[in-house]
């Protein structure tokens, strides 16, 4: 029997599982997986990595996406997930606006320090695979041990912003798929 804890991989959801909109994703019909992303998740599930979302859905608090309809988004991402045999342990998200001066909203730990409490999540041996550099800074500042940048989304304004911040990923990835052979790659 195993005992050592398991591997968690984070994943944000705009830019990475899916396409990002500038007008917010307000619904299922304007969710579009972005290729191979569910196949990613399939790929680290049957590898016995946890996969949990954690995702700003300021949205929500802005009137634009009713906590409901971003619920019953969540469900449908889910089930499509499962449909490639790939498993989504638990959605986190941020529904506040930067205003609101949050601990949740990325670039704060606070989502995956949540999934440390809650759900028994081992930082020291998770990784993040965001599109934004808040992504990226939230995975230092929780101890994750992989931080991974996908250039889908907001990914290649995002590597200039850490560039010239002198905060690094520790890989730059096409997208998730990539980004989840390469994690795996260094676990396994």
């Amino acid at each position: 029997m195993n005992l050592l804890p398991k591997h968690t991989v984070f994943l944000d959801r705009d830019g990475v599982i899916n396409e990002d909109s500038p007008d917010y994703i307000k619904g299922w019909d304007e969710f579009r997986f972005i290729p191979g992303s569910r196949s990613a998740i399939a790929a680290l599930t049957r590898s016995g990595v946890r996969v949990f979302v954690v995702s700003n859905q300021s949205g929500v608090n802005r009137g634009l996406i009713p906590l409901p309809v971003l619920e019953q988004m969540h469900r449908r991402m889910t089930a499509a997930v499962e449909e490639t045999r790939g498993r989504i342990e638990a959605i986190l998200y941020c529904p506040h606006r930067p205003e609101e001066d949050c601990t949740c909203r990325k670039p704060r730990p606070g989502m995956l320090e949540n999934a440390r409490r809650i759900h028994g999540v081992d930082l020291s041996r998770s990784a993040m695979i965001g599109d934004s550099a808040g992504d990226i800074l939230a995975a230092r500042r929780a101890g994750c041990a992989l931080a991974v940048l996908v250039k889908t989304g907001k990914g290649v304004v995002a590597e200039k912003e850490l560039a010239a911040s002198g905060v690094r990923p520790d890989h730059v990835a096409e997208n998730l798929d990539s980004a989840a052979r390469w994690i795996l790659s260094q676990w396994f």
